[in-house]
């Protein structure tokens, strides 16, 4: 069995908390049903300005739901991760990793375990809107922002809030054993998902930097043509180079990462709000090939375009 703390910091993210529990009660419930040894022993730590000092004793493994919804720009997340509580979190997760646990957290609680300096050198993930604070504030660690969970053992990390369905699956599939992390799924009507990329809105995180910004106005004017890499970075006056690390930077793609999230943000919308036939939806957003189009959508989505298409 494996014993696992949650630790709550105060005004976390409910949903976060309570996905956390619940998945870890289901895998109970299964093995129970099975016949076979409880999983996970859990115990629950909440941190806030009136919490008693707590310390985590034993523990295999220790878990921080997100931070909660009051995190929305770089001043709010920089306040809370220097609260008492958060203070108090770090120094937990620092001790529980140095006596041999687990750590894992989701969504803007990736944050905290950056702040322990636990996650350098390592890879991690985070919430995609947040991906370019991440990488200002912590270079040192390798973010994969379009993974929803990446499980660099003995540290997981997963995206955006309700990546904690995955992260929680990850785990019960590390500590537990892939059948019942399946078993899980199932009985929770999860599906298996891998990356945050058909989420991402390309044009928020442009936003942030106004030479990419101009990029983004720029391909959406002239997608329907193809052109090269070397005249979207001259359109915006930087040098191909530049205009890679600008990119990396605001928005964790490569350039042609870059135009193509936008080729298939405009072919999705079309799908969804036209009739027009995929072969001209592919047209309009520069892929000369109906393939092509066809197979980045499956590629990122799981789906066909077909899928898109509004109900009759």
């Amino acid at each position: 069995m494996t014993r696992v703390t949650v630790v709550e910091i105060e005004g976390c993210l409910a949903s976060g908390a309570a996905i956390t529990h619940d998945v870890m009660a289901t895998a109970n419930q299964i093995s129970k049903t099975a016949k076979r040894a409880l999983a996970f022993d859990v115990t629950t730590v909440r941190l806030g300005r009136r919490r008693k000092q707590e310390r985590l004793r034993g523990a295999d493994l220790v878990i921080v739901p997100g931070l909660g919804l009051g995190v929305a720009s770089a001043d709010e997340l920089d306040a809370k991760l220097k609260s008492p509580a958060c203070r108090r979190a770090c120094d937990m997760l620092i001790q529980s990793f140095e006596a041999g646990a687990a750590l894992a957290a989701a969504c803007a609680s990736t944050f905290l375990l950056a702040e322990t300096g636990l996650l350098d050198g390592r890879r991690a993930t985070t919430t995609w809107w947040l991906g370019p604070l991440f990488r200002e504030r912590y270079p040192t660690v390798e973010l994969t922002s379009d993974r929803i969970v990446v499980a660099d053992w003995p540290i997981a990390t997963g995206g955006a809030a309700m990546a904690q369905m995955d992260l929680m699956l990850a785990i019960v599939g590390k500590f537990a054993g892939p059948k019942l992390a399946s078993a899980c799924a199932n009985y929770l009507l999860l599906d298996e998902r891998r990356s945050q990329v058909p989420f991402m809105a390309i044009n928020y995180l442009a936003s942030q930097d106004p030479k990419i910004a101009r990029a983004e106005k720029w391909v959406r004017e002239n997608i329907a043509r193809d052109f090269a890499i070397e005249e979207l970075a001259e359109a915006v006056a930087l040098a191909p180079r530049t205009f890679a690390r600008r990119i990396a930077a605001t928005c964790g793609v490569s350039p042609i990462q870059f135009v193509q999230r936008i080729r298939l943000e405009t072919a999705r919308y079309l799908l969804e709000t036209t009739r027009l036939p995929v072969d001209q939806i592919s047209r309009q957003v520069g892929y000369a090939e109906p393939s092509t189009l066809r197979r980045l959508i499956r590629r990122d989505t799981k789906h066909s375009p077909g899928h898109f298409r509004p109900a009759a």
